[in-house]
């Protein structure tokens, strides 16, 4: 949406009353299967550790591999792994949580908030790491939801997922939790010696109403067969969300 000031220039619109968004608080972040809580070493260091190190059951997932869009892994035993996490727990921005399941107490991943600027209201999600045992589960999708959820909470505008370009599963994962692919920046970063061109990819405040009811529908009990199967995909209510969208030029009002 455009405006035309005295000069006759076409300018963005108002953004009426904006005093900016609120710095996150190292709160826990609390769902029905998981909690999203500030990174701690001495509470997560050694789960998360054992987590990673875990097989996975999905072919050219080894040890090693899960490493390759993280920029390679940084340890070889578990004080090492102490030391790379101390850092991270310490860092303001990123600012690191832990992912813990409700069910063991367990900590099976890590997530952060970065790139964060209250004065425009403009957050990121990222340096994402799961475990075999949270990936693609729905505790995994429900962590995603609670950090979203908290950012708009928070007053952002703009919530950003970016990714390697290359990284096919981080660019599914993105369009299946709702954000909109918006282009490639191209020669980006450098990052282990190679060249990462950088996909962008957002969710607007105006968006997040409908998102937040898509995934409320898919992650209730009743969504979920007795064997865990779920009955109707993420990615059926988010491509819809998406069509809603392109099709009237705005935002959804509403989920389906």
């Amino acid at each position: 949406m455009t405006e035309t000031n005295a000069y006759g220039q076409p300018v963005g619109h108002r953004v009426a009353d904006w005093r900016g968004a609120l710095y996150p608080a190292p709160e826990p972040m609390t769902g029905r299967r998981v909690r999203v809580e500030p990174l701690d070493v001495e509470r997560h260091a050694d789960a998360l550790h054992a987590a990673f190190l875990a097989p996975s059951d999905t072919p050219g997932e080894g040890r090693e591999e899960r490493w390759t869009y993280l920029g390679g892994r940084p340890f070889d035993n578990v004080a090492q792994y102490r030391d790379w996490l101390a850092g991270r727990a310490a860092s303001r921005d990123p600012s690191f949580y832990a992912i813990v399941e409700t069910a063991s107490g367990q900590a099976l991943g890590l997530a952060a908030y970065l790139r964060i600027e209250p004065d425009h209201g403009v957050i990121e999600v990222g340096h994402l790491h799961f475990s075999p045992r949270l990936k693609r589960t729905p505790a995994a999708t429900e962590a995603m939801a609670l950090m979203m959820r908290r950012a708009f909470a928070l007053g952002y505008r703009r919530y950003e997922w970016k990714c390697d370009a290359l990284n096919a599963p981080s660019r599914r994962a993105a369009e299946r939790l709702g954000f909109r692919f918006e282009g490639v920046f191209r020669q980006h970063r450098v990052v282990a010696g190679r060249n990462r061109d950088t996909a962008w990819f957002s969710i607007l405040d105006s968006e997040w109403p409908a998102q937040e009811h898509a995934f409320t529908r898919w992650l209730s009990p009743d969504n979920f067969d007795d064997r865990g199967r779920q009955r109707l995909a993420l990615t059926t209510l988010t491509a819809q969300l998406s069509r809603d969208t392109r099709a009237s030029g705005q935002p959804p009002a509403s989920a389906l």
